[in-house]
């Protein structure tokens, strides 16, 4: 840290720690004022109102699409502190500061969620300036959308497993012993999965495992956490269909499953993780495909997926995000 009063970047003046030096005790008094939100509850899972109000969340993929949505509820919500982190700082930090211009204590934090040493510098940066979080929201997300042999093994395959997989359980693991040990407030985790780890899609081959790994450890956390009365915590994991975000482009959506604004996407998520909902699918018909895929044998159920709903052609004309 710097000697100087100047914020660590990301941080507005009035979030940063005061004082002519950036000490150890005032980064101690800004962590102590924030802990102890006048809202606190100590009912197991709380109420819907006390998951929010006063607590710190933690949202990666923060600086654009979704993250930013999360962002901004959160902060119209009553957080008292927002970590945004994202592999663009720079935008982060615009986000930072205009929540912050708000009264929402913001800190915009540059990190590769694909790399786990990245992360571990990022969760140091964060406990300094905010403390441990209350809410982590694992949204960052990658997507190639080709078939499987024309994968790179290491820009699309592996750093798809990194990013979409084994950033958000390396970021859960980082911050779980302490989300564990203090039960004073309710905790979440939302994991953002995608109805492609529900069910096999052609030219989603790399991005589907990526979330099949998301949804099914997800799942298994929030067994283990209830097994072991951990209730305070509560685990949601989001199963939308296509979002209309722009890292979908190109796509077709399949029969009676609209292409989801953002704004409809996130409410649906925030709102079954303030219930601690353990699975949100998004529309309806992500659920009815797993339940006749469930049903009918495999080749009955490829023929319906494809000629009647659409399902295995919804990925031919797939461009995505604009790199330029």
């Amino acid at each position: 840290m710097s000697s100087s009063s100047a914020p660590p970047p990301g941080m507005s003046s009035s979030a940063a720690p005061a004082g002519n030096a950036a000490s150890a005790s005032s980064v101690a008094d800004t962590r102590s004022a924030i802990a102890s939100p006048s809202t606190a509850t100590t009912r197991p899972g709380g109420t819907r109102s006390s998951v929010i109000r006063g607590a710190r969340v933690l949202i990666t993929g923060a600086a654009s699409g979704m993250g930013v949505l999360y962002a901004r509820r959160a902060a119209a919500e009553g957080a008292a502190a927002i970590a945004l982190w994202d592999l663009n700082e720079a935008t982060a930090s615009d986000l930072a500061n205009q929540l912050s211009a708000r009264g929402t204590q913001a800190l915009a934090v540059g990190v590769d969620v694909s790399d786990r040493q990245s992360i571990l510098s990022a969760a140091a940066r964060t406990r300094e300036f905010l403390g441990e979080p209350d809410i982590i929201i694992n949204n960052a997300g990658i997507v190639c959308g080709t078939t499987f042999w024309e994968h790179d093994p290491e820009r699309d395959i592996e750093r798809t497993m990194r990013v979409n997989a084994l950033g958000p359980m390396w970021i859960v693991r980082e911050f779980m012993p302490a989300m564990i040990a203090d039960a004073a407030r309710p905790k979440r985790i939302l994991n953002v999965a995608s109805a492609a780890g529900t069910l096999a899609n052609p030219h989603m081959s790399v991005y589907a495992a990526s979330k099949w790994a998301m949804l099914g450890w997800s799942e298994s956390l929030r067994l283990e956490l209830e097994r072991e009365k951990h209730r305070h915590i509560r685990v949601t994991t989001f199963c939308p269909s296509y979002i209309d975000t722009g890292m979908f482009k190109g796509v077709r959506a399949p029969l009676l499953t609209p292409m989801m604004t953002p704004q409809v996407a996130v409410d649906a998520a925030w709102r079954g993780m303030l219930r601690g909902t353990p699975v949100v699918s998004k529309p309806w018909t992500v659920k009815l495909g797993m339940a006749v895929r469930g049903v009918l044998p495999t080749r009955a159920w490829d023929f319906v997926a494809d000629r009647i709903f659409g399902v295995y052609s919804s990925m031919d004309h797939f461009t995505g995000r604009s790199q330029a």
